[in-house]
């Protein structure tokens, strides 16, 4: 027997320190916000647990933690500063803490936006980029939309949608509009406004991976009897879909960024809510130091959902997830 196979078999097995961490801290941020939805919106209205928008834990513990550690950090001597910081990172935990139940909502609402968004846009973007490519005369209306929409910022066409067009009078006419769960005008418009942006990006992100697919393959599928849509729809457009997914992950990860611009046509996501009350408690640093965390872990929760997707999809030899690994090697990999 191979003495060196032996030793791998006695070596103490390698432990992912960075991954264990990694999943711990995912399964501790989604566990919070999942008992935190049901218990505001489904136990809470049965009577069930403490009560919509109660406190899991109070910050008392951690204010008066911190404020132990600020009134003794000068007996520290040369440590004195790293006493203080403690303290202060003692203290934003605390703030985290009040804040909570609030951010929890926000977070819905940022999810729910990008969610809804990402996937009215993606339904516009594909026949918007296969117009683009194929669509002879009718590409430059494509592109037209396309260059206005990118040439133009977020913000200004959420205020036109908002304030320049009757949109927001009509829709407060509808009486069913903010009752249940149909969310108000504000964040009708928003949805409209970002599915709008959207779609001129993710449209560009496809057109590019239509391009890289070779119009051969077109040409032989119309040589098998099938017409230029169909030849579109089996054989070109399943390709293109999985070439564009490291480009739709970032468009993803942008809109869940750019969602905090809903704020200023008030959509209470969780920009909007942190802000009002850092406005109030003048606790600025702790307070977006703690939305700045939310977004981070929804921004990692999706790229990791999308690189998973993108394994999934990829077709041996030809999907660009090998890509991302290049230059290590197969262990590596896994």
């Amino acid at each position: 027997m191979d003495s060196s196979t032996d030793a791998r078999k006695l070596t103490v097995p390698e432990i992912r320190v960075g991954r264990v961490l990694a999943i711990l801290a995912a399964v501790a941020f989604w566990g919070w916000l999942l008992t935190r939805w049901i218990n505001d919106w489904v136990l809470a209205r049965i009577g069930v647990g403490p009560g919509a928008g109660a406190h899991f834990l109070e910050s008392e513990p951690f204010d008066a933690a911190a404020e132990r550690l600020a009134a003794s950090a000068d007996a520290y001597g040369p440590f004195a500063g790293v006493v203080d910081w403690i303290g202060s990172v003692v203290g934003g935990v605390g703030v985290a803490v009040d804040l909570a139940p609030v951010l929890a909502v926000g977070a819905w609402y940022t999810i729910v936006l990008t969610v809804v968004s990402i996937v009215l846009g993606l339904l516009i973007a594909v026949p918007l980029s296969v117009v683009r490519v194929y669509g002879g005369p009718f590409r430059w209306l494509a592109l037209g939309y396309i260059e206005l929409i990118r040439g133009t910022p977020l913000l200004a066409q959420l205020f036109v949608l908002y304030f320049g067009l009757p949109l927001a009078v009509w829709l407060h006419g509808v009486e069913t509009v903010g009752r249940g769960p149909i969310p108000d005008q504000a964040f009708i418009i928003a949805v409209v406004g970002f599915t709008i942006n959207s779609s001129a990006y993710q449209a560009e992100y496809i057109r590019g991976a239509l391009e890289s697919v070779d119009r051969g393959q077109l040409t032989a599928a119309r040589s098998v009897g099938l017409s230029q849509l169909d030849g579109l729809r089996y054989v070109v457009m399943p390709q293109t879909l999985r070439y564009a997914i490291p480009a739709w992950t970032n468009e993803l990860v942008y809109l869940i960024k750019y969602s905090s611009l809903a704020a200023f046509i008030t959509v209470p996501e969780l920009y909007y809510r942190a802000s009002r009350i850092a406005s109030r408690t003048f606790e600025h640093t702790a307070i977006y130091a703690t939305i700045a965390i939310v977004y981070l872990a929804i921004v990692l929760t999706a790229t990791v959902l999308m690189s998973r997707v993108e394994r999934e999809v990829a077709i041996p030899g030809l999907g660009q997830a090998e890509g991302r690994y290049q230059g290590k090697t197969e262990g590596e990999r896994e």
